[in-house]
């Protein structure tokens, strides 16, 4: 609880759930159905950011024999379920715009208007409180996203507002709801899409090739296979591989060996290198092995 992220997402909590019940009091006496979507987009970002406070608690717990890892993935988890809660929320605001095109209502554009800027604002401010923490952290920039879809749709219903306001075209506001659903949908899938490539623990766009080339350049080393490389969670790149080595080295030549190939692959990102050492097993063998078991 003392570290500032925590900090930031109690804050962005308090502030999000006081938009959520301003926007659909105006919502409903303004007629607005893109000021009540946003008020549903809110709660839902309510939820999300509760969701990802607790699994950035749960992250920060030390390692133990059950899991040995540690609890970093709850971050990953948090931020897919995030990602999965924001495409039913755009399902669910596409259908009801769709809706109020076949039954258009009557909308109060002043109350609709100074809801939405009082949303914006509040929106702006929780949006940027989570900027720098969400560059680095999956589960942060989950909620990021949230909070930035919340602010392009508080910019969308202040512009249907105006224009309801002047030239009456409720039928802007179902549009615009549309297409902000459409954005939200776009940086859903994105995250999901990361998210899931850590729990598939995928290879986290580095070239096995250079990984395999880089290794080879020391003269100790005559192949490299069984190469599996993957990103554990966000500060965490893994790399676990088998070495054909000279047959004659000391242990302490290997220890050598190790860490000089972890100086090397660094800049690439990788953190967490395992090496098992062999002679003449696997010497022709693939960096990757396709078969079932390693």
């Amino acid at each position: 609880m003392h570290d500032k992220t925590s900090v930031k997402f109690i804050w962005v909590m308090i502030l999000n759930f006081l938009i959520t019940i301003a926007e659909f009091l105006g919502g409903i006496f303004s007629g607005s159905l893109a000021l009540l979507s946003d008020a549903l987009h809110n709660l839902g970002d309510t939820g999300a950011i509760v969701l990802s406070f607790f699994a950035h608690l749960i992250s920060k717990k030390s390692k133990d024999h059950i899991k040995t890892f540690g609890y970093e993935r709850a971050e990953t988890l948090a931020a897919f379920t995030n990602g999965v809660i924001l495409v039913v929320i755009s399902f669910f605001l596409i259908i009801e715009a769709i809706e109020r095109f076949l039954k258009p209502e009557p909308i109060k554009g002043n109350i609709m208007l100074i809801v939405a800027i009082i949303g914006l604002i509040a929106n702006l401010i929780s949006m940027f409180a989570m900027h720098n923490d969400s560059k680095a952290n999956l589960n942060v920039k989950s909620t990021f996203i949230h909070m930035l879809s919340d602010a392009l749709s508080s910019i969308v219903v202040v512009i249907g507002a105006i224009f309801i306001k002047i030239w009456h075209w409720e039928w802007l506001d179902p549009t615009l709801t549309i297409l902000v659903s459409i954005f939200i949908l776009y940086e859903a899938f994105k995250i999901i899409k990361s998210a899931a490539n850590v729990l598939m623990e995928s290879n986290p766009s580095i070239d096995l090739d250079q990984v395999k080339a880089i290794m080879l350049t020391i003269p100790e080393i005559a192949n490299v296979h069984h190469v599996h490389l993957w990103r554990y969670s966000d500060q965490l790149i893994m790399l676990d591989a088998h070495i054909n080595v000279c047959s004659n080295l000391e242990i302490e030549e290997l220890e050598k060996l190790y860490n000089e190939i972890e100086d090397k692959l660094s800049p690439l990102g990788i953190n967490h290198i395992t090496l098992q050492a062999e002679c003449n097993r696997g010497l022709k063998e693939k960096m990757i092995d396709t078969s079932q078991s390693d």
